[in-house]
């Protein structure tokens, strides 16, 4: 007599063959919780393991910038430095990498940026690890814009693809200077007593450092100090303008359409300190500028966006912010963190502060912080910002601007 199974149980067995046979690839979900890419309906069971979310692609983690975690898997293809720039060999620092679905991508707009927090340079920065390069890497941080670019912020692990070691952040609030970070020759003398502090304690020290020995100059002097301090490199005759980066004849300055005067980066009118010896004649943060482009950045706040500023290539400006070149985003970032250190209120003059706000007006702050570190990171100190800060100490004001020498000391003391 043939063996006779019921409707119900023949239903049972098809549908247990059908999970056992659908492969673990296929049956991944992504960060989501909607099935990946080509993956196949499961059926439910009462006793089915709980699946492992699928890293995202580069293309996917491109088009999906919300903000959420998740984790994206992709090649090393060089390091951002700008929107549109990505390096593939001499890299400047450890703080970011671009990502890519081929190894041997190119094109930009199909890399994702992704930030290298102070925690994992060490390990993951191309700089000290320029072996990474066409690796497989799995990323986990949020998808969020980074260089004005489709990336991830705020990451939180990495690891090798198909590999079970990942890194990832630290338990521990404390902040402290990468241990790959920038090292200066002024390490053992100058900063001697600032190595190794963070935060308040690196802030303090720092100030009580670049506030001795101060030769304090006179605004007309400051015409002659820029004359030095921001000589271009290939004409000697001739400065280089911050915002413009025009080379203009140094006798060529004045307050006449077309010359160049004398650009508070630090706007003077943010603490109301004019130009009076300290903070307004302070060098670190005076800069040769275009007569017109001065007037239109004005006391604007920094921030991204705005609409083209004439005769200023690259610089964008509205209502309430001022958006400078690429090529000196992070220059300003750092001038302006070297004011609100230096001029901490215990000079007679306004405690000056960065905040994370714009149209601060007369208020002792400029903003807007989060950018500042972002630019700072974006734009890392290059060898005519380096001449600058060593020109104005030996022969200037006989002090430094240490997040020229150092950097990684913005995220010391205002964080990540």
């Amino acid at each position: 007599m043939p063996v006779v199974i019921p409707r119900r149980r023949i239903a049972a067995i098809v549908t247990g063959l059908a999970v056992a046979l659908v492969p673990p690839s296929l049956a991944l979900t992504s960060a989501a919780g909607a099935p990946a890419a080509g993956a196949l309906p499961v059926p439910h069971a009462a006793a089915a393991p709980a699946l492992v979310a699928a890293p995202l692609t580069v293309s996917q983690a491109v088009a999906s910038q919300t903000g959420q975690s998740a984790t994206v898997r992709g090649y090393v293809v060089g390091q951002p430095t700008a929107t549109s720039t990505v390096v593939r060999s001499s890299f400047p620092n450890d703080y970011a990498l671009a990502i890519a679905d081929s190894a041997a991508e190119t094109s930009t707009s199909r890399m994702l940026y992704v930030q290298i927090p102070s925690a994992f340079r060490s390990a993951w920065g191309l700089k000290s690890n320029p072996a990474l390069m066409g690796r497989q890497i799995d990323v986990t941080g949020a998808l969020s814009a980074y260089f004005s670019h489709p990336g991830m912020t705020s990451t939180t692990a990495f690891a090798f693809s198909g590999t079970s070691t990942t890194t990832t952040s630290p338990t521990s609030t404390t902040r402290s200077p990468s241990p790959t970070g920038t090292t200066s020759p002024y390490d053992s003398t100058y900063y001697a007593s600032a190595i190794g502090k963070t935060g308040t304690a690196l802030h303090t020290e720092l100030h009580r450092i670049i506030s001795s020995g101060v030769t304090t100059l006179t605004y007309d002097q400051v015409w002659t100090a820029l004359k030095d301090t921001d000589q271009d490199p290939a004409n000697s005759n001739n400065v280089i303008e911050i915002y413009s980066g025009r080379s203009i004849a140094k006798s060529d300055n004045g307050g006449g359409v077309d010359q160049w005067n004398r650009e508070h980066v630090w706007a003077k009118s943010h603490g109301d300190f004019g130009t009076v010896n300290g903070p307004g004649t302070d060098v670190h943060h005076l800069r040769p500028e275009d007569v017109t482009v001065n007037s239109t950045r004005g006391n604007l706040d920094f921030d991204q966006g705005g609409s083209p500023v004439a005769q200023c290539t690259g610089c964008l400006s509205d209502g309430d912010s001022f958006e400078p070149r690429n090529a000196v985003k992070g220059d300003v970032a750092r001038m302006i963190l070297y004011m609100a250190v230096r001029w901490d209120g215990g000079d007679g003059f306004a405690d000056l502060e960065p905040n994370n706000l714009v149209g601060n007006g007369t208020a002792p702050y400029i903003g807007r912080l989060s950018v500042l570190k972002q630019w700072n990171l974006q734009d890392p100190p290059d060898a005519f910002e380096k001449r600058r800060n060593q020109v104005i100490f030996d022969t200037w004001q006989h002090n430094r601007n240490p997040f020229v020498d150092h950097p990684e000391w913005v995220t010391a003391i205002y964080g990540s």
